[in-house]
């Protein structure tokens, strides 16, 4: 009984406005940290909190030059799945950066190098 009283609290817990005041929040001191961050670097540093850490996981963001991001991906199918998302996560990174971001280049690379947390 005691268990499903509490398991109920947690489900009420994730579920409920308390979650989404902790996103807005968490949003505000990401957006205010990436503001100190030099203006070139914050669709770098942008694109693992925007894609998620699954992506994250099997992408780096390479540069960032001429409005265009660069990401590293593994192979073709990664680059065909990540190029039907492109525009949500353009819309994400430019949520955060001064600068304007007018295409995620998605750029095959071994998997070594896409798979590598940037230092």
């Amino acid at each position: 009984m005691l268990e499903l009283r509490l398991l109920g609290l947690v489900v009420t817990w994730l579920g409920g406005p308390r979650v989404e005041q902790a996103a807005a929040g968490l949003e505000k001191i990401v957006a205010e940290c990436l503001r100190h961050a030099a203006p070139a670097e914050v669709p770098l540093l942008a694109w693992p909190l925007v894609c998620g850490s699954a992506v994250a996981g099997r992408t780096r963001a390479l540069s960032f030059t001429a409005g265009v991001l660069r990401v590293a991906v593994a192979d073709a199918s990664w680059k065909s799945e990540l190029q039907t998302l492109a525009a949500r996560y353009l819309a994400g990174v430019n949520r955060y950066s001064a600068q304007t971001v007018h295409k995620i280049e998605f750029v095959i690379t071994s998997p070594e190098v896409a798979d590598k947390p940037p230092c």
